[in-house]
C-alpha cells in the first residue's frame, strides 16, 4: 500500500513494484518455497513472573508448579456460613492481605480513569455512552459490573475493602451473579426473578484463577445483554471453536483473558480508554510480557514467514492494523451484537403497561429484543463486517459538558490518526448509532435518571422530560429544560475474534474496485483502479524490470557461453 505525499518514498520505487509483479505470479500459480527458517513459538503473554520462571503456557499451570495454586474448599475460613458477599470477601483478605489495597487502584474497583495525554476525567462514573447512555446516577442498576457490593448511589465508599467483589472474578460454579444494588420500578423487578439464591460458601470454596466466564460476565454482558456493546466479546467465546476465535478456541490455544490483558497486583493492562497500541512500543521480544499487549507482543513486528508473499505482507504492517485482515468479520459465533438504538420510541405501551417484541432470531437460535418500551427500538447484525479507520489507539471523548453543533452527529469518541502518523494504522472498529436525548437549550449531551423505583426514573414512568431533570440537578450541571433527540455514533475496537490463517482477508480484499479500505484517504490501492495512470505507470515499471532482468540474464548467458568457446 503507498502513501499519497508521505515519507515512505522507497515504496515508489522498482523494487516496490517488482514485490507486486512477483505477487501477481505467485497468485497466478508460480508460487515460490518458503525458506526454512524456524518460526516463533507462539505461547502467550506472562500474567506472573511465575510463569516465564517455569515456561508455563497457562495461570492455571503457573499456579500448580509453584504451589501458588492451591484447593481452596479445604480452608476452614471459608467454609462458612457466610451472610453475604462482603463477608466473604473479609475472609480472602485475611489471607490475601495486600490484594485490598492494591485492587483499590483498579479501575474496575475505581470506575475512573485520566487519560494521561488529553487529561480528560474518564471513567464509567462520568462519561456518557450510547447505549444506557450513562452509568451516572444510575448505579443502582450499573452497579452489576463493578467488581464490589453495595453501590447504590455516586456517594459511595470507595476505602471499603470488605466491599470488594473477590468471587466476580475469582468464582468457578458458574453459579454467581450479581444482581441490581436498590429497587427499581414494577416494569424491571422481574428480571432477576428466576435466579437460585447464591450459597457464598461454596462459591468461596470455588475461587480459582479468571476464566473467560468471570471476565465475560460483566464484559461479554455490558449494555443490557450478550455482545450487545462490543461486538466481537460475546458467550461465545466461552468455549469457542478456532473460526470463531484461533486464540480462545478450546481445541486450540485456548487462551484465558490474561494471557493477554497481562497484570500485576490486581492492576490489569488493556482499557478502552488507553487504548490497545497499534505497534509494540517497547520493542519486546514475542511472549515477553508487555504493559499493554498488542498482536507484535507475541507475533513480532515481522509476522509472516520469509517468502516473496511474507515480505509483502510485513510490509503492511507498516500502516495496516493485524485486526484489519486478521478479523475480517465479527459477532460472529452465533451471537449477534447491537448496531442500531432509537430512544424515540421508547415509552409505548399496551393497555397501559410497558411491553417487549422479539422479531430477531440470531443464527444460535435465541430470540433478541428488538423493542422494549424502557429503551426504544433496536436493531442487531451478525458476522459483521467492520468500519476501518486511521488510529493511533487513543481517542477523544465526548463528556457531559461537551458542547456541539446540533446540526451534526455527535461523536462520542473521536478516534485519533492520521495517514502521516507513524503510529498510526487502518483499524477495524465496530460503529454504534444511537438516536437519543441531548439538551436542545446548551448544545450538550444529558444524564437521564434511568433506574429507581421513584417517581422520576424513567423506566417507571416514561417521561423524558422528568428523568432528564432529575439526571442533571443531581449533579448541578446545567439544563435548560428542554430537550430533542440528535444522532450519535461511537467506536469500539475490534480486537477479539481473530480469524484462523485461512480465515484472514486475501490481497483481492481490498486491492479490487469494491475493496474493503475504499474511501480510506491517503493511500493508492494497486488494483482498485482508483488512480489508473499510477496503475499503467506500475504495470509499465514492472515490464521494464522484468525485461531488464531478462535481458541481464540472457546476456550473461551468451558472454558466459562465449567465454566457454573462447577456452
Amino acid at each position: 500500500m503507498l502513501e499519497i505525499n508521505s515519507d515512505r518514498k522507497k515504496q515508489t520505487t522498482l523494487s516496490y513494484k517488482l514485490y507486486f509483479a512477483l505477487l501477481f505470479l505467485i497468485q497466478s500459480g508460480f508460487a515460490l518455497a518458503n525458506n526454512s527458517s524456524e518460526q516463533h513459538s507462539v505461547k502467550g503473554i506472562d500474567e506472573y513472573s511465575v510463569l516465564k520462571k517455569n515456561n508455563a503456557t497457562s495461570l492455571i499451570e503457573a499456579a500448580v508448579e509453584s504451589d501458588a495454586m492451591v484447593d481452596h474448599s479445604e480452608f476452614d475460613e471459608l467454609k462458612g456460613p457466610f451472610e453475604d458477599g462482603p463477608a466473604v470477601t473479609k475472609a480472602c483478605l485475611g489471607c490475601h492481605n495486600k490484594a485490598g489495597h492494591a485492587f483499590m487502584k483498579n479501575k474496575h474497583w475505581t470506575w475512573k480513569y485520566t487519560d494521561p495525554d488529553t487529561k480528560q476525567q474518564l471513567g464509567k462514573s462520568v462519561l456518557i455512552n450510547n447505549f444506557c447512555t450513562n452509568a451516572r446516577g444510575n448505579e443502582g442498576m450499573c452497579a452489576q459490573c463493578h467488581a464490589g457490593y453495595n453501590m447504590t448511589d455516586s456517594e459511595y465508599d470507595f476505602t471499603k475493602q470488605e466491599n470488594m467483589d473477590c468471587l466476580v472474578c475469582h468464582e468457578s460454579t458458574g453459579k454467581y451473579y450479581k444482581t441490581p444494588t436498590t429497587s427499581g420500578s414494577a416494569a424491571c423487578t422481574t428480571m432477576f426473578a428466576d435466579k437460585d439464591p447464591i450459597n457464598w460458601s461454596k462459591s468461596a470454596q470455588s475461587v480459582a484463577m479468571p476464566a473467560r466466564e468471570n471476565c465475560g460476565s460483566c464484559h461479554f454482558f455490558g449494555g443490557g445483554g450478550d455482545n450487545v456493546k462490543h461486538g466481537d466479546l460475546s458467550s461465545a467465546l466461552i468455549a469457542p471453536t478456532k473460526d470463531v476465535d484461533v486464540h480462545m478456541a478450546v481445541e486450540g490455544n485456548d487462551f484465558s483473558c490474561t494471557q493477554c490483558h497481562v497484570g500485576e497486583k490486581h492492576q490489569w493492562s488493556g482499557s478502552r480508554y488507553q487504548g490497545v497500541p497499534v505497534k509494540d512500543k517497547h520493542k519486546s521480544k514475542p511472549g515477553m510480557r508487555n504493559e499493554t499487549a498488542s498482536c507484535a507482543s507475541c507475533h513480532g513486528a515481522q509476522p509472516h514467514p520469509l517468502s516473496l508473499v511474507g515480505l509483502k505482507l510485513n510490509d503492511h504492517t507498516q500502516k495496516v492494523a493485524c485486526e484489519t485482515c486478521h478479523i475480517p468479520e465479527f459477532a460472529k459465533g452465533g451471537v449477534a451484537t447491537k448496531i442500531d438504538w432509537d430512544w424515540r420510541t421508547a415509552g409505548k405501551t399496551r393497555d397501559g403497561e410497558g411491553y417487549k417484541d422479539s422479531n430477531y432470531t440470531q443464527s444460535n437460535g435465541e430470540h433478541r429484543y428488538t423493542y422494549k418500551s424502557i429503551k426504544g427500538d433496536f436493531k442487531y447484525d451478525e458476522n459483521v463486517k467492520p468500519v476501518y479507520l486511521w488510529s493511533n489507539g487513543k481517542s477523544h471523548y465526548t463528556t457531559i459538558d461537551t458542547k456541539f453543533d446540533p446540526t451534526k452527529p455527535v461523536i462520542i469518541n473521536s478516534v485519533e490518526g492520521t495517514v502521516a502518523g507513524e503510529d498510526s494504522r487502518i483499524t477495524p472498529f465496530k460503529r454504534m448509532h444511537t438516536i437519543q436525548p441531548y439538551d436542545k437549550g446548551n448544545n450538550t449531551l444529558v444524564y437521564m435518571h434511568l433506574w429507581g423505583d421513584d417517581s422520576d426514573s424513567f423506566w417507571g414512568n416514561y417521561d423524558f422530560g422528568r428523568a432528564i431533570e432529575h439526571g442533571m440537578k443531581q449533579f448541578d450541571i446545567p439544563y435548560s429544560g428542554e430537550f430533542g433527540f440528535i444522532d450519535t455514533y461511537s467506536y469500539w475496537p475490534i480486537n477479539h475474534m481473530v480469524a484462523p490463517e485461512e480465515g484472514a482477508l486475501k490481497c483481492d480484499s481490498c486491492h479490487s474496485k469494491e475493496g474493503r479500505l475504499k474511501g480510506i484517504k491517503g493511500v493508492y490501492m494497486p488494483g482498485s483502479g482508483e488512480y489508473k495512470w499510477m496503475d499503467i505507470i506500475g504495470l509499465l515499471a514492472i515490464f521494464a524490470t522484468l525485461a531488464g532482468v531478462i535481458g541481464h540474464g540472457l546476456l550473461r548467458f551468451f558472454m558466459n557461453k562465449r567465454r566457454k568457446a573462447h577456452d
